[in-house]
C-alpha cells in the first residue's frame, strides 16, 4: 500500500468522524432541548392544582372548565414519545390557561387575592422559561436540519438514517383568545 493512499484512508476516516461526530452532537442536543421543553410543560402543569383551587373558591359554578383543565394537566402524565406529543400537550395547557384567566378576570375578587396574585406571577415566569425553551429547542432543529441536508453531512446521514425534524409550532388555536362570554354560557 502506497504512503499516499494510506494518507487518503486516514484522512477519509478523521472526516467520516468528525461529521459522524457532529450530527450526534446535534441530534443530543435537540433531546436535551426537547427535556427542557417538556420539564417546563411538567412545572407549568405542577401549578394547575394550586391555580385550580384558588379559582374554585370564587368559580364553584365553572366546575367543567376545572374538570376539564385537570384532565388536561393528567394528560401530561402520560409519556410524551414524538415530536407532536410535546406539541400538542403544549398547546392544550396554553388553551386551558388561557381559558382559566379568561374566567377570572370576571371575579374582581379573585384578580385581588395574593395566592391567585402569586400563581399567576409564577405562571408568567414559567411562560417565560417555556418560551425560551421551545427558541432554543428551535434553534438546535435549525443546526441539525442545516446538518442534516448539508454537504458533506448529507451522505452520512442518508446513510445513517437521520431525517429532517420539525420545529415546534404552536397550534393556531391556543394562540385565540378565549370568548369570555362563551366560557359563561352567555350570548356572545
Amino acid at each position: 500500500m502506497s504512503a499516499g493512499l494510506l494518507i487518503f484512508l486516514i484522512a477519509a476516516v478523521v472526516v467520516v468522524s468528525i461529521l459522524f461526530n457532529s450530527l450526534v452532537a446535534k441530534k443530543n442536543e435537540i433531546e436535551n432541548a426537547t427535556g427542557a421543553v417538556h420539564s417546563y410543560l411538567q412545572k407549568r402543569a405542577d401549578l394547575i392544582p394550586s391555580l385550580v383551587a384558588t379559582v374554585k373558591q370564587y368559580a364553584a359554578h365553572e366546575s367543567k372548565l376545572l374538570t376539564e383543565i385537570t384532565e388536561a394537566r393528567a394528560s401530561l402524565q402520560r409519556p410524551m414519545t414524538g415530536e407532536g406529543d410535546l406539541q400538542q400537550a403544549d398547546s392544550l395547557m396554553s388553551q386551558m390557561f388561557g381559558r382559566i384567566i379568561a374566567v377570572a378576570e370576571n371575579y374582581p375578587d379573585l384578580k385581588a387575592n395574593q395566592n391567585f396574585l402569586s400563581l399567576q406571577a409564577s405562571l408568567n415566569e414559567i411562560e417565560g422559561q417555556l418560551s425560551a425553551a421551545r427558541r432554543t429547542y428551535n434553534a438546535a432543529v435549525v443546526r441539525y436540519n442545516n446538518a442534516v441536508e448539508g454537504m458533506p453531512t448529507l451522505i452520512l446521514a442518508q446513510v445513517l438514517g437521520y431525517r429532517r425534524k420539525a420545529v415546534f409550532q404552536v397550534a393556531p388555536e391556543a394562540a385565540v383568545k378565549p370568548d369570555v362570554a362563551k366560557l359563561f354560557g352567555q350570548a356572545s
